[in-house]
């Protein structure tokens, strides 16, 4: 518990450390790109086309999905509601999780808090996402769907989605500069996270043999998440009051995964320089 409350310590005493670090971590990213942070907006429009084309047009054949509040949604729509948190998630875990031992030459030299550089490199991309909420809030206002009272959501459902990458990133950080082949298993992991998560695809359960397995999607933090953004983005739902206990769950194993991640990142710091 002492390590938890020295990493939160650190974290709020260096917020605008982060905010200056992640302005920068964005500015270095996008350098000699002529459309520059343009791309952050692009490339996950490129792959939404093909995603709405393969499985909106190719598998469902243009069928609609109905909500949990029973209203019907374009496959599009709903896909986009839920990929915006995917785009999101995804580079944040791939780069956080590399973000120690690949800034040998800040480590060496840096007079603030280790912890901090995961915290700025998912800053970095919290920045993209909320353009990406934006646009996509504006698309659905020539929709059903537009803004509601569940909007107001929103909010704890990012500070959620943060607040879970940081812990994330604490354990796969400091395990990624320790052995180098945790990067792999998170990028294959990741892969597998896209079809293990109601983002292209959509089912109200799994049946197999007879057995009732969606619980187990559910298991999934993501899962919570995604369909957290959709209740707010969508209006169908007060989501974390309705599905109470994937919420106290949600934040059970946040709180567990955030532990396990300062133990680590206080017990291995001192020695990342010889990983390195």
């Amino acid at each position: 518990m002492k390590s938890l409350i020295t990493i939160i310590r650190e974290q709020i005493n260096s917020f605008y450390l982060i905010i200056r670090l992640s302005a920068f971590e964005i500015k270095s990213a996008n350098t000699g790109n002529y459309l520059g942070r343009i791309w952050e907006i692009l490339n996950p429009m490129i792959q939404l086309g093909i995603y709405w084309f393969v499985f909106g047009i190719g598998v469902r054949k243009g069928r609609e999905i109905t909500l949990e509040n029973g209203a019907e949604v374009s496959f599009f729509i709903w896909m986009v509601s839920g990929m915006v948190v995917w785009f999101f998630v995804n580079p944040a875990i791939t780069y956080s999780s590399k973000s120690i031992y690949s800034r040998l030459q800040i480590i060496a030299k840096m007079n603030f808090p280790m912890s901090v550089i995961p915290s700025f490199v998912i800053m970095s991309k919290f920045y993209t996402h909320l353009m990406l909420v934006g646009i996509v809030t504006i698309i659905l206002q020539f929709t059903n769907f537009k803004i509601s009272i569940y909007f107001i959501q929103l909010p704890y459902f990012m500070l959620s989605t943060l607040i879970f990458l940081l812990a994330l990133a604490l354990i796969t950080s400091t395990l990624s500069t320790i052995v180098r082949d945790v990067q792999q298993i998170i990028q294959s992991l990741l892969r597998l996270l896209l079809y293990f998560t109601p983002l292209i695809w959509h089912t109200k359960e799994i049946i197999l043999n007879g057995m009732n397995l969606t619980f187990v999607l559910k298991l999934n933090p993501l899962y919570y998440l995604v369909e957290g953004y959709r209740a707010a983005l969508l209006g169908t739902s007060w989501y974390a009051w309705k599905h109470s206990s994937l919420t106290l769950y949600f934040w059970v194993l946040t709180f567990i995964l955030l532990l396990i991640g300062s133990r680590l990142h206080l017990k291995f710091r001192n020695r990342f320089v010889d990983y390195l």
